[in-house]
């Protein structure tokens, strides 16, 4: 009879089978360093269910409360009037809590946005979130592609992703982009081509098991003694290091 398990060991054997669950996200903002006030003006957030995207997004602009400096304008096109009329971080900090959920978070550089993104989370009262939360898909690329480049343009045009759309930085459409990036970073599209849940079958192959024996009666050699000596004169005129002098002893 099968070994009885505990209701711990039940559950753990049902958390095991639970699809994995990431979001993919990017930030834009006001400039480089939280500490120098810059803030988060876009958030964009892609659902990934074991690597694949389910069509489920977060995408908020936020109104920074400061002006947005040229430079920053100049990236992402985003301007303080554009900005002016949208909710402040705190105000949709809850909503972006609750679709990320405790998920792994997938980001490209990820202390940049995790400093933006927990610096905006404590100014509003809420909990950083962890840095282990996040896989850096930049220091993936780095080990995967040493001598780069390994931005996210550079990183579609070495996949063959079409960021034809990305005339600026958008942080919806570049987590997106991210999201294939990553599918290559991690193995290509190898983990999905068992297609269980699609299917809901398994297919089970038997090899077939072949014993090779000695054949009973060496077979007749193809060349004849003519093409023996003729090959051995062609040897003769490559020189004394030749290899084949050597092969023909």
């Amino acid at each position: 009879m099968p070994w009885p398990r505990s209701s711990e060991s039940w559950h753990n054997c049902a958390a095991e089978a639970e699809p994995l669950r990431e979001i993919v996200l990017d930030t834009e903002t006001t400039g480089l360093k939280p500490e120098e006030g810059h803030r988060i003006v876009e958030i964009g957030c892609v659902e990934l269910l074991n690597h694949v995207a389910t069509g489920r997004t977060f995408h908020r602009f936020v109104n920074p409360e400061r002006d947005v400096p040229s430079g920053a304008f100049d990236v992402h096109g985003l301007s303080a009037q554009f900005l002016a009329d949208k909710p402040v971080f705190s105000a949709i900090a809850d909503d972006f809590l609750a679709f990320v959920d405790g998920a792994p978070l997938v980001i490209h550089n990820a202390a940049f946005d995790m400093a933006f993104l927990n610096t905006e989370l404590k100014g509003s009262g809420r909990p950083e979130l962890p840095g282990e939360q996040a896989t850096d898909t930049l220091h993936i690329a780095r080990r995967r592609h040493p001598t780069g480049p390994n931005s996210l343009d550079a990183l579609c045009r070495r996949y063959g992703i079409d960021n034809s759309g990305r005339t600026k930085h958008g942080a919806l459409l570049d987590a997106e982009l991210l999201a294939e990036v990553y599918l290559e970073l991690i193995g290509g599209r190898q983990p999905h081509l068992t297609l269980v849940e699609q299917h809901r079958s398994t297919t089970i192959v038997i090899a077939e098991h072949r014993v090779h024996r000695a054949r009973p009666r060496p077979l007749e050699p193809r060349l004849t003694a003519a093409d023996d000596l003729r090959h051995r004169a062609f040897v003769a005129t490559l020189g004394e290091k030749t290899l084949w002098r050597m092969v023909l002893g």
